[in-house]
């Protein structure tokens, strides 16, 4: 998904102005970055460039399916639009509203690295027929890839999944625009036993062994009693 977002630049800095910003309706928020340069490594010594936008449509695109990995076409003073996204954001901690917000430019050549969210698709019938739980391990997963091939989400369909089964990233892997950072062996979703079922197995294992273990011990112990009685005969006899 593209968007688009005006920017206007801003000279007064420091907590009154940008109180009296928000105030105005405005969001004060920083660029960083330049179209030359390898997207989201920003550098120290870049202070950016300091605008302010109008939250209520940079909500609404952070609010849509593809969220903060939205290419943006971001205007500022009515310029030509530059590609950027969504670096990090603030939110009121109670009212949650956007407070501050980075952007940094991208190059449309350059290959980037993201966070795609993963989703569920479809109940595991390890779930829904023989009682199990499902266990989402990663909700998110990195990648790298050109600007306008980032993934909205990747699917995962958990609809056959029994008890010991599970998704690897390698299954989401094929004929594909990205390249995964993460091993391909990552374990993104799988089905496990109710907690109180596994318990059950396991001390249903420790009594087994418990068991053995006393079996064996009578037979010690007889031995131990005949050697002793073998002893002593011959102690007797020699008397």
């Amino acid at each position: 998904m593209e968007a688009t977002l005006e920017a206007v630049t801003r000279s007064t800095f420091g907590k009154n102005q940008t109180r009296r910003l928000r105030r105005d309706g405005r969001l004060p928020a920083v660029v960083y970055g330049t179209a030359g340069k390898k997207a989201g490594k920003k550098k120290k010594d870049e202070g950016g460039t300091p605008v302010s936008v109008d939250p209520k449509p940079l909500m609404r695109i952070m609010h849509s399916e593809s969220g903060t990995n939205t290419l943006i076409g971001l205007t500022i003073d009515g310029g030509k639009p530059t590609q950027v996204l969504v670096k990090e954001f603030q939110l009121d901690p109670i009212m949650d509203h956007l407070l501050h917000v980075d952007f940094y430019r991208v190059a449309m050549d350059q290959v980037i690295t993201v966070s795609v969210p993963v989703t569920l698709k479809g109940e595991a019938i390890g779930v829904k027929q023989e009682g199990g739980l499902l266990d989402f391990v990663h909700r998110e997963v990195e990648v790298e890839c050109l600007p306008t091939d980032i993934p909205e989400h990747l699917e995962v369909d958990v609809s056959e999944l029994a008890i010991g089964d599970g998704v690897r990233l390698r299954a989401l892997s094929e004929d594909v625009k990205w390249t995964p950072v993460s091993s391909l062996d990552t374990l993104l979703v799988h089905v496990v036993a109710p907690k109180a079922e596994a318990e059950e197995t396991e001390e249903a294992v420790e009594g087994e062994a418990a068991v053995e273990g006393e079996a064996g011990e009578p037979e010690v112990i007889k031995k131990g009693k005949a050697e002793d009685e073998a002893g002593g005969g011959g102690g007797d006899a020699s008397s």
